[in-house]
């Protein structure tokens, strides 16, 4: 478990690419709980995420995997779809326990301007991170990649925004 935290690190910090992860539906499945974890702690110390919030941001994450997942079929490389979705989930629960870290302690020791700001930043390094992923699934160029991950966020906050109910 630690050695498959540790390449997800390396992952996150663009040092490693998705071929790193042994092919494994568990590893796949434990990336998914990983996943889980920030949500509840958001919902349960993040005021105005509640369980409304918490739904939207699953469905809108499992349409950006069902997203992720068909470039690469389509690209031709299916047999990388278990690696690079591990890799996407995994390091995307790392950052986002990352932005409700921040944002919860954050906004105690500096406010709430710096920790949104710090959210922001760490959003928009995971769309970094996850064009890398599909990149290196794809077998192309990282910009290439990185046209296809803002994509996919402007498909998910498309769909964030008119599920979510208004206020």
């Amino acid at each position: 478990m630690q050695a498959f935290i540790k390449t997800l690190f390396e992952i996150v910090m663009i040092r490693k690419g998705p071929d790193a992860i042994p092919y494994s539906w568990l590893l796949l499945n434990t990336a998914a709980a990983m996943w889980f974890l920030p949500l509840l702690i958001a919902a349960v110390l993040v005021p105005g995420f509640g369980a409304a919030a918490a739904a939207v941001s699953t469905a809108s994450w499992a349409l950006s995997l069902v997203c992720f997942a068909l470039v690469i079929v389509l690209a031709g490389y299916g047999s990388r779809s278990l690696q690079s979705l591990t890799a996407i989930i995994g390091c995307g629960a790392i950052i986002f326990l990352a932005q409700v870290t921040s944002l919860v302690l954050l906004s105690l020791l500096l406010g709430a301007v710096f920790a949104q700001l710090a959210v922001y930043l760490l959003l928009f390094w995971s769309i970094y991170v996850k064009g890398h992923i599909i990149s290196r699934a794809i077998n192309r160029d990282w910009y290439v990649g990185l046209v296809i991950a803002i994509a996919v966020f402007l498909l998910q906050y498309a769909f964030s925004t008119a599920v979510s109910p208004t206020t």
